[in-house]
């Protein structure tokens, strides 16, 4: 590819009903997946829609959250060049198919996601395991910590709202490496919502508690989610903390491909995501968030979140497209 203007402001507005389009297709080529049990099938008719579509927009595109490193992904590859080439530089993070079991099971919350931003904007994350912490809008900076216990959070997020730690609930990936989190969290008193996969969207329900009853965020899970997380956060609002974590030298060897020294370090969401971006996800299956993909005679409806951080603005948009 032979970028004309890689230099060209980032025009954020243009290109967002372009994004969303490629979060819709996503979505529509996987709809025929939903509850057949095959994740892997699932997840490479989204990444071929979604790649497919990303190369029509006028972008000089470099995936830097991908399905991994070049050699494990056949498509959407960490570092690979996407759009037609004539537009400005942009980094693309995205999961064509978040919740691929959740598709092949026809279980809650399964999203096509996809953010944008200029160039150099978002962290290169490895492709390697995260602590996240996150919260919603409207609290002071800090309020909660990576460095405090599950319980301190816990309480520090009740002062901060004027409640209850009973009041409080927190969503948690469900993994045997959490146990320990999930029984030092309920003996606050707390309730807690066990999410099987998913934790972009459970990390973004943390961003609209009226709605979704969430109010905070925890654990570990991937990396590359993280900085997605916090796209969507840098539009939606709310704080979220990451650090990487390593479980072999391997991981190691990653984080410094992707430049990254202190590997001790904590990102706040501004670390993240340095710069304004859009954001677009798709319902696949119905949840909290978004409903799934619906079927009508002739007809297929998908519903979007579409949102640009430098406006504040989100989208609600309905596609009906014939079949």
């Amino acid at each position: 590819m032979t970028a004309k203007d890689t230099n060209a402001a980032f025009q954020d507005r243009m290109l967002s009903l372009g994004l969303a389009r490629v979060a819709e297709q996503a979505a529509l080529a996987s709809a025929p997946l939903i509850g057949r049990g095959d994740e892997k099938a699932a997840d490479q008719a989204a990444v071929n829609a979604m790649r497919e579509q990303l190369n029509k927009l006028d972008i000089a595109g470099v995936v830097v959250i991908g399905e991994g490193e070049r050699d494990e992904a056949p498509m959407l590859f960490i570092g690979e060049e996407v759009g037609t080439g004539n537009g400005p530089g942009v980094d693309i993070a995205l999961d064509p198919l978040e919740g691929t079991t959740l598709t092949a099971k026809d279980m809650p919350n399964a999203l096509t996601v996809i953010a944008m931003g200029p160039r150099g904007s978002m962290l290169h994350a490895p492709d390697t395991y995260m602590d996240k912490l996150a919260i919603g809008p409207g609290f002071d900076e800090g309020v909660v910590t990576l460095d405090m216990t599950p319980t301190q959070r816990v309480e520090a997020l009740a002062a901060a709202k004027g409640c209850k730690p009973t009041d409080i609930t927190v969503c948690i990936l469900e993994r045997p490496r959490h146990e320990a989190m999930i029984a030092e969290v309920r003996g606050t008193g707390a309730s807690i919502r066990l999410i099987t996969d998913g934790d972009v969207a459970g990390v973004m329900h943390c961003a609209e508690s009226e709605l979704t009853g969430i109010d905070m965020y925890m654990g570990s899970g991937g990396a590359p989610e993280g900085v997605l997380a916090a796209s969507a956060l840098k539009c939606m609002g709310g704080q979220i903390y990451g650090r990487l974590l390593f479980r072999n030298d391997d991981e190691k060897a990653r984080a410094a491909k992707a430049g990254i020294t202190d590997l001790d370090r904590i990102y706040t969401r501004d670390e993240m995501v340095t710069q304004d971006v859009i954001f677009a996800a798709t319902g696949v299956t119905s949840g909290t968030l978004l409903p799934g993909i619906k079927r009508m005679p002739g007809w297929l409806e998908t519903t979007t979140l579409l949102m640009r951080s430098k406006t504040g603005s989100v989208r609600r948009m309905q596609y009906r497209t014939p079949v």
